[in-house]
């Protein structure tokens, strides 16, 4: 498809179609370990001490890359290397929700935080594989709009395993609520069976030194390899200072309610959905390159917002603008920043090279808090979201430094001549 012109009836396909339903799949187990399991835990009288030491159970989200390179080398004997693992990994997470269920908060915490700890062990291989598999499956012109579906499918999955988990337990208890989100994980196989064959396969790597060593080389050996890095690490690094202290600002700079602020987020959570689809469409009329500067451009001017805001205090009319925009645009360039780490990955060791390359991008949001905090302290919150207009320049920048080698990387994602090794396409099954 040329760039220029939307063909949405050509982009609605099998390929398409399947990354809601899996997207969903792939999100649901987040909420379980983190948020919900802290609202359970609160509500069974365990104390703030024991809950503080629950949130290390998210730790194996951030260090997914150490464990990827296994997911490139070993193949089930069934479905190939990518639906394989996740039918296998998905039916897992349902064992570890089902265990979770069926342990008292009370009488066993060190029980329960270990089977927590295996569900977040198992759904960050989940995501591994689940974001190998798009990255293989998605033709390049599909891309933003392939990974804008998924991000839909994962974001009403926090929703349902998240405050729709809330409301259920209201009703059935929290360990019927575990169960039957276990339920779910089992019936999510089917899309897992019914989805299309990988359109671009490549031989799994022979040895797992091989599969360890070989993608950080193929990656490095790249002539341009550290301005994609630049990209990876500083395109959303605007976003994650602004949003950092985002709730701490609101409640405690402007004085809004946590009921206040917690319902204009909900209303944030459709909005990034919007952005989220609407970038993945006119990607496929801008390209990749357009639609990294254009998005990129939107997300940094967004931030400004909250300068209007605290400039005119507490007002619910500008908090609702400002939080719409803000996370339309944040959704518009999160679909452009996953069809950018697609189109750099492999065929051979996508799993590993998308997991590093998303966990590296992840270092800003991991870090931005103290830094924010100490920025605040100097300048003031108004001075501080102006400066986040300008952490966001360095990634435009990069952007543009290496706009002409970004293209050809989403046409093609083979960079390496045809071996028996690399990737090739096959038929496709729609």
């Amino acid at each position: 498809m040329k760039q220029g012109a939307f063909d949405l009836a050509g982009l609605v396909n099998r390929r398409i179609l399947v990354m809601l339903p899996l997207g969903f799949v792939s999100g649901l187990p987040l909420a379980l370990t983190s948020g919900t399991l802290q609202a359970w835990l609160t509500v069974e009288g365990v104390d703030l001490k024991t809950i503080g030491i629950f949130t290390l159970v998210g730790l194996p989200y951030t260090l997914k890359f150490l464990w990827a390179p296994v997911m490139d080398r070993v193949v089930p004997p069934w479905l190939g290397r990518r639906r394989g693992w996740m039918v296998v990994t998905q039916l897992c997470v349902a064992v570890g929700l089902a265990l979770m269920a069926v342990t008292n908060p009370k009488l066993h915490p060190g029980w329960l935080a270990a089977y927590a700890l295996l569900v977040a062990f198992l759904a960050a291989s989940l995501d591994i594989v689940f974001d190998a598999y798009r990255t293989d499956t998605l033709h390049p012109h599909e891309r933003g709009l392939g990974a804008a579906v998924w991000v839909n499918g994962y974001r009403i999955a926090l929703l349902a395993s998240g405050a729709g988990a809330l409301a259920l337990a209201d009703y059935i208890g929290w360990q019927m609520t575990y169960l039957a989100m276990a339920a779910v994980m089992v019936a999510g196989v089917i899309f897992v069976l019914v989805s299309p064959d990988p359109t671009f396969v490549a031989n799994a790597p022979k040895s797992l030194k091989e599969a360890v060593g070989a993608p950080l080389a193929e990656f490095f050996g790249r002539p341009h390899a550290v301005g994609f890095l630049a990209v990876i690490v500083l395109y959303k690094l605007g976003d994650a200072f602004a949003s950092a202290l985002q709730t701490a600002f609101l409640i405690g700079g402007l004085g809004f309610s946590a009921t206040e602020v917690g319902t204009v987020k909900g209303l944030g959570v459709f909005a990034t959905l919007l952005g989220a689809f609407v970038g993945g469409l006119l990607m496929t009329r801008s390209g990749l390159v357009r639609s990294l500067l254009i998005f990129g451009v939107l997300q940094a001017i967004s931030n400004l917002g909250f300068v209007a805001l605290a400039a005119a205090g507490k007002n619910s009319a500008a908090l609702t603008a400002v939080i719409v925009i803000e996370n339309v645009t944040g959704g518009m360039g999160t679909a452009a920043f996953v069809a950018l780490v697609m189109s750099l990955c492999d065929p051979r060791y996508t799993a590993t090279q998308f997991a590093l390359l998303s966990s590296l991008e992840a270092l800003g949001r991991v870090f931005a808090g103290r830094p924010s905090a100490d920025v605040v302290t100097l300048v003031g919150w108004t001075q501080f979201f102006v400066l986040t207009v300008v952490v966001a320049l360095p990634g435009l920048w990069a952007v543009w430094r290496v706009r002409r080698f970004l293209e050809p990387e989403q046409r093609t994602v083979v960079r390496t001549p045809l071996t028996e090794s690399a990737a090739s396409p096959v038929s496709e099954r729609l």
